[in-house]
């Protein structure tokens, strides 16, 4: 394993870790309970409003890096190392998301709109989470669902189907696309792949990296830029650019 990988495995597994506290900040129900019953923007809000601009010069690097359910599924696939072969299932988040999206709005505006700003909204006892048996069960319900997805569709089958943070960044990284932004890309050199499939094998995300070299095409929505295919191609046909072109 390059050192890249073992910086970046241990910096997911330490934020799984700050899960108990970071898990106010990546609710997907904070959001809406406070726009109805406060009109306050909360600290979740801010995550995902930062993940969308940071997502427009760095794509989804933070789903690579820096994310609590990352961490986790870094973990089982010492468990199960499946890989996920249809790419159907990318599209269930969407319909996860709008509705949730559309709900948060909703509130604000059968509430009486924005009120306040507070970063640390729905926090409790020194902004850690787990205070009561109540905030233990969602906890415990997250770490279920993300463990069994893992373990029944395959790998980071929570990235595909379910992640509600996902969406922003796909949608930052179409903008920076449309506005011709310099990015942080994967980009390959077709002519030196010699097809030994070790990119492909290594994804963690389970997609066709060899083709996707091959044919110099190396722009995937559900590419989190992990590196991992930098690092195991022994001949560096894939590396990274800071570039706006695709």
């Amino acid at each position: 394993m390059s050192k890249r990988q073992t910086v970046r495995k241990a910096v997911v597994i330490f934020m799984f870790f700050l899960f108990p506290i970071t898990i106010s900040w990546l609710s997907p129900a904070m959001p809406v309970l406070y726009a109805a019953f406060a009109g306050v923007v909360t600290g979740a809000v801010i995550v995902f409003v930062l993940q969308f601009f940071t997502s427009l010069f760095l794509g989804r690097v933070f789903c690579g890096y820096a994310c609590s359910a990352a961490g986790l599924q870094e973990c089982m696939m010492r468990v199960s190392d499946k890989r996920i072969k249809s790419t159907k299932i990318n599209n269930i988040k969407y319909f996860i998301w709008v509705p949730w999206i559309l709900s948060i709005v909703a509130m604000f505006i059968l509430y009486g709109g924005i009120e306040e700003i507070d970063f640390s909204a729905g926090t409790v006892d020194n902004w850690i989470f787990l205070t009561d048996l109540y905030r233990y069960a969602i906890f415990f319900g997250v770490i279920f669902l993300i463990a069994a997805l893992h373990l029944s569709v395959g790998r980071r089958a929570f990235c595909h189907c379910v992640c509600w943070m996902a969406p922003f960044m796909i949608i930052g990284m179409k903008v920076s696309d449309l506005l011709r932004l310099p990015r942080l890309r994967l980009k390959a050199n077709k002519d030196t792949c010699i097809s030994c499939q070790q990119c492909t094998k290594k994804c963690p995300m389970s997609l066709d990296v060899r083709t996707m070299v091959k044919t110099a095409k190396m722009k995937n929505s559900e590419c989190i830029l992990c590196g991992e295919c930098v690092d195991i191609c022994p001949k560096k046909a894939i590396t990274y650019k800071f570039t706006s072109k695709s």
